[in-house]
């Protein structure tokens, strides 16, 4: 089985063709769903070789193919003082992007 460590999103994701991640939203605007992505690599595994040098992964090329957009789930912030009546209350939801790897291509 083919895999690789790559970096999506400021995290490094374990992936294989066909696996869908989520990854923070891409900069720029929103890319529409059915774009191509290139993620760049970190580590390869090729059945019983294993690629991790910057000359080795030169050749390799991560893609992806984004999904949709979709939220992360709600967080509530509350600052609260004591005594003095003081309240505040703040949501927010991260914005994501859900990607499909559909080639390793090494």
């Amino acid at each position: 089985m083919v895999y690789a460590i790559v970096r999506a999103g400021g995290r490094q994701e374990k992936v294989s063709v066909g696996s869908e991640l989520l990854i923070d939203r891409i900069g720029g605007g929103t890319p529409a769903a059915g774009t191509n992505l290139q993620l760049a690599p970190l580590l390869l595994v090729d059945g019983e070789k294993v690629t991790s040098d910057t000359q080795g992964l030169s050749g390799v090329t991560v893609t992806a193919e984004v999904v949709e957009e979709v939220k992360g789930p709600k967080i509530t912030i509350l600052r609260y003082k004591n005594k003095s009546g003081y309240r505040k209350r703040q949501g927010h939801r991260q914005k994501h992007t859900r990607v499909r790897i559909t080639a390793i291509d090494s």
